[in-house]
């Protein structure tokens, strides 16, 4: 049973999905993944979010650029958490389009939303969620926010060693 679904609009997302893919292998929870088109396939979105709730899926994480309606769409279909990824293109220096898609939804279909290609925080923020209820987790998490202070201490002590 996974307790993640990650799901990227499309093929051109993949690098993002690896960020999120990485952090969730790390803190051993267990996910599914899929490339599904909320515009070309709202079908078969809708039938695997409604099976994925059924099989014990918790969180939903959608990543997606241009239009990136696919966050709103999953959250429309369930009740659970949906995280909302947006991607720039290659081709642009900013993802304003997916950005507005994600956060401005209509009230009732909420969607939380992390930073422009921040696959590494909608891994966090999912085990996050997680975490409320399994201690394994939560124990992960307390020991990666230790590593990350232990890291910036260092940093500031390197700093201040140089001339």
């Amino acid at each position: 049973m996974s307790k993640v679904a990650v799901i990227l609009g499309s093929d051109s997302d993949i690098e993002i999905y690896e960020k999120v893919s990485a952090v969730l292998t790390d803190f051993d929870i267990s996910f599914d993944k899929r490339i599904i088109s909320a515009h070309r396939t709202p079908d078969v979105l809708k039938e695997y979010v409604t099976d994925a709730q059924k099989n014990g899926v918790k969180v939903f994480i959608a990543i997606a650029g241009m239009a990136a309606a696919l966050p709103g769409v999953i959250a429309s279909f369930t009740t659970r958490p949906v995280i909302g990824v947006p991607v720039a293109l290659k081709s642009t220096v900013m993802a304003f389009d997916s950005v507005f898609s994600m956060l401005q939804m209509p009230p009732g279909v909420p969607v939380a939303t992390v930073a422009v290609n921040g696959g590494m925080n909608a891994g966090l923020l999912a085990a996050e969620i997680l975490a409320l209820e399994d201690k394994a987790i939560l124990d992960k998490l307390l020991s990666f926010k230790q590593a990350q202070k232990e890291k910036a201490v260092m940093k500031d002590q390197d700093f201040q060693m140089r001339i």
